[in-house]
């Protein structure tokens, strides 16, 4: 069982200007949906995400993806688009190019501040959990470690990662499996992210794409 309390955290913040989102329509033959909120495929870099480069930490666009890097141990960095929400189902594929397997990332609801908000989170050694920080201070919700799953792709896999925040239903979804679902009433909006961490040893590396914010 991996106990992921009480570690650094750094806060990437980057004051964002107004900007105008891209707009990813259906590809031919697709049926337009209503339910996107927002999505992003990365390939605009002036989309709207933070991009910061710090020793620490990097957060931006890369390649058509969007990459975070953690630079120090038991540090986890995040990124946010601006937005805001308040139910929202969070739909992103994620691949592991550098770092150990004992790290953690996956996406962030109900953004309020660098130390407020929800996590939903896997690892590459098979590892999972949902958590938040709340006054600065992080916690699991639900259960006190994270817990193994098979579902969970292990190595440099990619990983599709869905992240429900339905009024107070949290649900962490891998691979198309239900690995998780608790009650949490603290945060009821707020912006969405990414995020990815390291823990005894620097040099996590993530890329995401095909990043989705759908409306239940």
């Amino acid at each position: 069982m991996k106990t992921r309390i009480g570690f650094n955290l750094l806060a990437l913040l980057l004051a964002l200007t107004a900007c105008t989102l891209p707009n990813f329509g259906p590809d031919e033959g697709e049926q337009p949906t209503s339910k996107v909120l927002f999505q992003d495929d990365f390939s605009d870099p002036y989309s709207g995400w933070d991009q910061i480069e710090e020793p620490e930490g990097v957060t931006n666009y890369h390649d058509g993806k969007y990459r975070i890097y953690v630079g120090a141990t038991n540090t986890d960095v995040w990124a946010n688009p601006g937005l805001e929400f308040t139910d929202s189902l969070i739909d992103v594929e994620a691949t592991k190019v550098g770092g150990d397997n004992n790290n953690d990332f996956g996406v962030i609801c109900r953004y309020q501040d660098g130390g407020n908000f929800y996590f939903f989170v896997i690892s590459s050694d098979g590892y999972y959990g949902i958590g938040k920080l709340s006054g600065g201070t992080q916690m699991l919700i639900g259960t006190q470690s994270m817990p193994p799953s098979e579902v969970i792709l292990q190595g440099d896999n990619t990983n599709n990662i869905r992240a429900g925040c339905v009024g107070s239903t949290l649900t962490l979804i891998v691979n198309g499996e239900t690995l998780a679902e608790f009650e949490d009433t603290e945060f009821a909006s707020g912006d969405v992210g990414l995020l990815a961490g390291s823990f005894t040893n620097p040099g996590t590396e993530i890329y995401f794409d095909n990043f989705q914010a759908l409306r239940p």
